[in-house]
Parts: C-alpha cells; sequence; structure tokens
C-alpha cells in the first residue's frame, strides 16, 4: 500500500546558485547559507569559473569550509590575458550550464551582480525556461559590468536589490515592480557579524600572511585592492604603478590583495613583480585571497581602504572605514561619506590618503543594508511566484 506521507509532504522549491568568483561568493555566502537551512527550499550549488582557480586564491575551498557543499564544478576560465577571453569564457560556460541546469532540474537560477560570467548564468536559464533571480541588479558603475548588470535585469524574472535606488532603477528598466524587492546586500551580513568580533577572530594574516613582510594589525596600516578596468586595459600596468608609488611615499605597512581575473589583470601583476624585485624589502604583504570573515577584520583594523573594488562602496560603508577610490571603475555607484575618489595618477591618490588618514573612521552607513539580507533573500526564493514569461510594463 502506498504510504500518505508522500501525498501530504510539500514539496520543498529546488533553488540553484551559480557562484563564479571569489567576490561574488562574499555577496552571496549569507543567503546560501539562509536557503540551506530553510525548510522549504533544497539547495544545489555550482562553483565555476575564477571561483575554482588556485591562482586566485582558490575560493571554493573557503566555501567547503564554511560547511557549503559545492554540487557542481565547471572549469570554463581562460587564463589567457587577452580582448576575447572573457567572450570565450562566457561561451563555453553557457554550454557547461546548460548541461548543469539539464541535469539538476532546478526550480529557479540565483545569478549575482554583474561579471562577465554572470551572463552566462542568465543566458543558460533564460533559454531552458528556468525562472533567473538576479541580486544585486539595478546599479550603476563606470565599467562593462554596468552592461552586464542591465541585460541580466532584462532576462531575470525576480530582482533581489540592495537599496531602493536600485530597486527604482529596475522599475524604471520596466520591470514590474511586484516582482521588485529590495533585500540589502548579503555580504553587510558578513560585515555586520564581525563588526562586533574582530578580536575573536584574531589576526587575519596568521593564515594567509602572502608575500613580503608581515602586518603588525595593532599598528596602522593600508588596506589595496585595486582591479584592471577592462574598458581601458592596456593601461592596466601604468594605472597599478601609480598607486605603488603612491603607496611607497606614505611608508605605512600595506595588505595589497591580488586583482580580479579581468582584461588587463597580467599588466596589474606585472607592474607588482617589477615593483617587488626593484624593492624587495618593501612593507608590502602580497596577499592572493582571504575568507571575508578575515577580510573584513582586516578592513575594519585598517587605516583606510585603496583601490576600485566595490568593497569600498559597500563593506566599509557600513563598517565605517576611510575609502580612496581610484578611477571610474566605481563612477556613479550609490556611496556613503566615507569614500573619496581620486584620480590614476599617484599624486592625487597619495593626496586622498592623507585626508582621509586625518579624518579616521566615518559613521556606519547602512544604504547597502542592515544585516539581514540573506534571510530576506531566502524567505522571498521559498513564497514568491516563480514564473519564467513576464509582462514589460513600458
Amino acid at each position: 500500500m502506498k504510504s500518505s506521507t508522500s501525498d501530504t509532504t510539500p514539496k520543498r522549491r529546488h533553488i540553484c546558485f551559480v557562484v563564479t568568483a571569489r567576490p561574488s561568493y562574499a555577496r552571496v555566502r549569507s543567503a546560501i547559507q539562509a536557503a540551506v537551512a530553510h525548510p522549504d527550499l533544497r539547495v544545489s550549488i555550482i562553483g565555476t569559473a575564477s571561483f575554482l582557480a588556485n591562482r586566485y586564491g582558490s575560493a571554493a575551498q573557503l566555501m567547503e569550509r564554511d560547511g557549503l557543499k559545492l554540487d557542481w564544478r565547471i572549469s570554463t576560465l581562460m587564463d589567457e590575458d587577452s580582448i576575447t577571453a572573457a567572450a570565450k569564457t562566457t561561451a563555453n560556460q553557457i554550454a557547461e550550464l546548460a548541461t548543469a541546469f539539464g541535469n539538476i532540474q532546478p526550480d529557479a537560477v540565483v545569478t549575482i551582480a554583474d561579471r562577465y560570467e554572470t551572463m552566462a548564468t542568465a543566458v543558460a536559464a533564460s533559454y531552458m525556461n528556468i525562472p533567473l533571480v538576479h541580486l544585486q541588479g539595478g546599479e550603476v558603475t563606470g565599467n562593462i559590468d554596468e552592461k552586464v548588470r542591465h541585460a541580466i535585469t532584462k532576462l531575470a524574472d525576480l530582482h533581489l536589490a540592495s537599496n531602493e535606488n536600485a530597486q527604482q532603477r529596475i522599475i524604471r528598466l520596466g520591470e514590474d515592480p511586484d516582482r521588485v524587492h529590495v533585500t540589502g546586500c548579503p555580504s553587510i551580513d558578513i560585515a555586520a557579524d564581525i563588526e562586533n568580533r574582530t578580536m575573536e577572530i584574531g589576526n587575519p594574516f596568521a593564515n594567509f600572511r602572502g608575500v613580503g613582510e608581515p602586518i603588525d594589525i595593532n599598528e596602522p596600516f593600508l588596506v589595496v585592492l585595486q582591479h584592471p578596468v577592462t574598458t581601458h586595459y592596456e593601461t592596466s600596468r601604468h594605472e597599478l604603478s601609480e598607486t605603488l608609488k603612491a603607496i611607497s611615499e606614505l611608508k605605512l605597512p600595506v595588505a595589497w590583495f591580488w586583482p580580479n581575473p579581468d582584461l588587463g589583470t597580467s599588466g596589474a601583476a606585472e607592474a607588482i613583480r617589477s615593483f617587488r624585485e626593484q624593492s624587495p624589502k618593501t612593507n608590502i604583504a602580497f596577499v592572493k585571497n582571504m575568507d571575508p570573515e578575515k577580510f573584513l577584520a582586516t578592513l575594519v583594523r585598517s587605516s583606510c581602504l585603496v583601490g576600485n573594488s566595490s568593497v569600498g562602496i559597500r563593506e566599509c560603508a557600513y563598517l565605517g572605514v576611510p575609502v580612496v577610490n581610484i578611477g571610474d571603475r566605481q563612477r556613479n555607484r550609490l556611496r556613503a561619506a566615507n569614500v573619496i575618489d581620486a584620480d590614476e595618477n599617484s599624486k592625487s591618490i597619495e593626496t586622498a590618503i592623507r585626508k582621509q588618514l586625518a579624518h579616521g573612521p566615518y559613521s556606519r552607513s547602512d544604504i547597502y543594508g542592515k544585516g539581514d539580507a540573506g534571510k530576506r533573500v531566502a524567505n522571498l526564493l521559498a513564497s514568491e511566484r516563480l514564473v519564467f514569461s513576464k509582462q514589460i510594463t513600458y
């Protein structure tokens, strides 16, 4: 006789998260954890592109240490630093993700933010009639990422924005207001968690020392995280050299984190290697990767973050860390008072850093969330209608 239990047990929604890069993991980790813990959800996780690459710190290993299981590993990253690499990686990834989605059969796919690899996730899910959920749509920057982000918005069926500013922009793009929700950014959840636990976390460099002199976290130091800008990748070596020159003038210890695998990364790497060869006794520690808690614990103890990463716009706003934002990679992105802009030349960078050092920490801003985004995302994944077709409201 057939058991009646199976007939009355509600089906849990099967949600597939695709994580493509180390910053994407920080942007979605608390949402994945909340979804795994949610009684009405079943979770699959696909890791691909630079998220799996050892040369960028193997962020996938950090995920597994967090107790999250990768169900699929798809190696698609093309290591060549050429104008064709991003397009070819995206093309390869569409094919591989189509196979994975066909096997996993999810009720919805979640993609994050704006990196080129996320375009593959959006295209593969859309052409397979799988509802697409997009985190962090509606934001603006001064890079190719903005085109990718808005393209994914038009492919997505459910939008989970970081703030009301982004929510309204998504609606102006023609999306149904009932399908656009403000959840905050899940990376702020990590910042909120470590805000009062920095001493408990201890020295972040105990296990992630990198190459160069060790950092004394009890003394003033800087953090640098500067990525190449793909729209003018030919100048990435020069731009990194200008930052290195400015940093050298300040005579402070520096934790310098390796850039993302974007077009122009080889030029950035050449600038760093050349500097290390010319200044073997520098006070800069070059670090490939760190788990999100230790990275944010490093930031909150630092005197200033220098570079062009969105972490300066998001997490540092919540933590009140002074930031010098270099160039136009984060142009037009909503920011708090903690950010000062600098041109891509050593004098402008040095002047801005000195101004931030004189100012010190800023008041906390919650423009990207209050620390509960992961739970909000999971609850919406469990409760919102998962539909593929949508009525465009132009």
